[in-house]
């Protein structure tokens, strides 16, 4: 009893923390959207803000970047949403900046298109005139993400200087900025993976089906399971096989990897992140590409 005591506080302590973000953000600021990627945590951060000012709409829309290479699931739920919360929905597409000559198509056996989102999302913030961009990153997920504030500020370029943020003792917020620049909101940023799952058992949401174990073809790379999509090229001396799998985080079909997994409900769910020694980006190709990938994409106006 004092241990679900616990969870229970711990968890309306966090949720109250993020309500008080995004309604700051919606006060000190004239055009913000919440970036939604269909994953867990932008679910979580799309039901904080229905919560902060219900019961009128969300007022910001939703934005989606869309880089073409998604996992069907996640475009499927990302409509169901969007057309239960009556929102409006911005999508951002890649293919269009790689039509346009914004980004050049990489090529090989390990290109993705997860790099590529940095200027179709920079380019769709300049295009809307939108001046905070709301995240559902989170400090636990990776060493650069730990050094964000939940005010995180961009330049005109829309980058990232991790030795130049503003203080925020108190939960004092400055959103102050020139004319040109944006702010990247993290409502969770003192949440974990645990703490998203808990809350998503507690207020019965729906998720992606990829996020419980299924049956599916995949391709063993670098040591990690692709899934074989139209996007992902087979590599001579690499082999399908069909596995029972489950994805711990949701982003481009070419760069995410599943984990093998029987957990088909959410307590098995929580169970195996329990016992996980592995962070849920551990199965992040775009990660693994240098010992500062993530850093290196932050500064330039990644996520």
């Amino acid at each position: 009893m004092l241990h679900q005591s616990y969870n229970v506080n711990h968890l309306s302590h966090l949720e109250s923390e993020a309500i008080y973000v995004l309604r700051e953000t919606a006060a000190q600021f004239e055009r913000p959207v919440l970036l939604f990627s269909g994953g867990k945590d932008s679910i979580v951060v799309t039901r904080l803000a229905e919560k902060a000012f219900w019961p009128a709409r969300i007022p910001f829309p939703l934005m989606h970047v869309d880089t073409g290479h998604n996992f069907d699931e996640t475009i499927a739920f990302r409509d169901g949403l969007v057309g239960r919360l009556r929102a409006r929905l911005v999508v951002a597409s890649v293919q269009e900046s790689i039509d346009r000559g914004r980004v050049r198509e990489e090529e090989g056996a390990n290109a993705s298109r997860n790099a590529l989102q940095t200027v179709t999302l920079l380019d769709a913030i300049e295009e809307h005139g939108f001046d905070a961009a709301l995240g559902g990153a989170r400090r636990d997920e990776e060493k650069a993400r730990a050094k964000e504030r939940f005010f995180s500020h961009r330049d005109d370029f829309g980058q990232w200087d991790p030795k130049n943020q503003r203080p925020e003792l108190w939960n004092l917020f400055n959103g102050r900025k020139s004319s040109g620049e944006h702010f990247r909101i993290f409502p969770l940023s003192n949440w974990t993976e645990m703490d998203v799952w808990q809350y998503i058992k507690r207020e019965g949401l729906e998720i992606p089906s990829i996020y419980f174990a299924h049956d599916r073809d995949v391709i063993t790379r670098n040591g990690m399971l692709l899934a074989k999509t139209p996007y992902v090229t087979v590599a001579d001396g690499e082999r399908v096989q069909r596995m029972r799998v489950r994805f711990r985080t949701v982003g481009d079909a070419t760069c995410t990897g599943a984990v093998e997994s029987d957990a088909t409900d959410l307590d098995s769910v929580i169970a195996e992140v329990a016992a996980a020694r592995i962070t849920e980006r551990g199965g992040r190709a775009d990660d693994k590409r240098s010992e500062t990938a993530m850093e290196d994409r932050k500064r330039s106006g990644y996520f």
